[in-house]
């Protein structure tokens, strides 16, 4: 198998390697070495983005076999594609079919439309099966910090940042002449975002965030930063606190507005103040501090005792996990904003649904906690809000 540096798909791909008989690909694959790559090396299992396990599983078909399209109403282009895989959702289940095409060996992607095959298109994905397979290791290995990015291992900031998507998008630029799809270029410039901030030692939160991360971002004067008197008695959590003082937050950010009627109110004081009196405040109003507002009726608080970031939505009464405390928050809100700028330079948002989920991997690699399904309540219905609104591009909160 041709690799690129250090690139090993056995360590960042499960299950054996897929490989075909000749009499397997038949009439479906004419191109020499697309043949001789699924005969030899084969492809791998699963990966972190893609899995191969409908090809082992179902051998070759085509689009028109997938859909069972009898009154040809697939286009002439997609018909006779080969369904080799699928794209994995940040979520584990597959979203997009990763198509083959046979005679050129290009590979593709496709959402399939069951009941509307004619309106189903696909988008460019790699020139190669080969080039597939070192392109999608390759986010993997930077994913885990490990194979050509082991480098990057306890090195963090906005150098580290700019390295690894410079590393990543040349190695992608390599591999297409340069035109590189969508799905890749995102993966170079969104995905190394998470190395901006380390462990946090210094601050006793999850993150230490590098000094004016915020203020380079957003501008010194939309961050407000705050006075003990600011905070209520129930803010206890001195980390918390200490963050709050010395970084800030901004005060806007697409999905969230901050608060700045001051002192910070508890939640069960905003409530008593909005006459909410019926809304069924959940377990510990009294010690949730309301730093502001989020979309749909949806108050953003703080434990004041742990310092864990909730959300609390006031139409099902229902306290949801956020963020893992202050620091993550901070993160994510410098994460759409950075999104954002990319977006401009790049036009990220020409595959909206792509982008969503690299955000939410991106997230979920600093945040486990925003991003989890897990229930953390018998209330909680495992919704996520930041995977939620990075999905809805009807709201459109990642264009530029």
């Amino acid at each position: 198998m041709s690799t690129t540096g250090t690139v090993n798909t056995a360590d960042v791909f499960s299950a054996a390697m897929i490989v075909l008989t000749e009499t397997e690909l038949g009439a479906h694959v004419t191109h020499a070495p697309t043949r001789r790559w699924l005969t030899g090396p084969g492809l791998p299992g699963v990966g972190g983005l893609l899995t191969f396990e409908a090809l082992r599983r179902d051998g070759l078909r085509t689009v028109a076999d997938s859909t069972g399209d009898q009154e040809s109403r697939l286009s002439p282009e997609l018909r006779d594609q080969l369904v080799i895989g699928g794209l994995l959702g940040a979520q584990g289940p597959e979203t997009e079919s990763v198509l083959l095409d046979g005679s050129t060996g290009e590979i593709s992607t496709t959402y399939f439309l069951h009941g509307r095959p004619d309106l189903m298109d696909r988008r460019p994905f790699a020139p190669s099966l080969e080039k597939l397979v070192r392109f999608a290791t390759a986010a993997d290995e930077l994913a885990a910090l490990r194979g050509q990015f082991a480098a990057y291992a306890g090195r963090f900031g906005p150098q580290a940042v700019a390295e690894a998507s410079q590393q990543l998008l040349a190695l992608y630029e390599e591999g297409t002449g340069g035109d590189v799809a969508p799905f890749w270029k995102m993966a170079a410039v969104i995905r190394p975002l998470a190395l901006v901030a380390g462990r946090g030692t210094v601050s006793e939160l999850a993150l230490d965030l590098p000094p004016r991360l915020l203020d380079d971002e957003f501008g010194s004067g939309a961050v407000v930063r705050f006075e003990d008197l600011d905070f209520p008695p129930a803010l206890s959590h001195e980390p918390t606190r200490r963050f709050l003082r010395e970084v800030g937050l901004p005060e806007e950010v697409v999905w969230f507005t901050l608060d700045t009627d001051l002192p910070l109110p508890t939640l069960a004081e905003y409530a008593a103040e909005a006459d909410l009196a019926d809304a069924h405040l959940p377990d510990g109003a009294d010690r949730l501090i309301r730093l502001g507002h989020l979309l749909e009726d949806t108050s953003l608080v703080i434990d004041g005792t742990t310092g864990a970031v909730l959300c609390w939505s006031e139409p099902d009464a229902t306290l949801r996990p956020l963020n893992a405390d202050i620091s993550t928050l901070a993160f994510t809100f410098w994460l759409i904003r950075r999104e954002q700028t990319l977006d401009a330079e790049h036009d990220l948002t020409e595959a909206y649904e792509q982008l969503a989920d690299t955000m939410t991997r991106t997230l979920a690699a600093v945040d486990p906690i925003a991003c989890s399904a897990t229930p953390a309540t018998p209330q909680d219905d495992g919704w996520r809000y930041w995977p939620g609104v990075f999905e809805d591009q009807a709201g459109g909160g990642l264009y530029a």
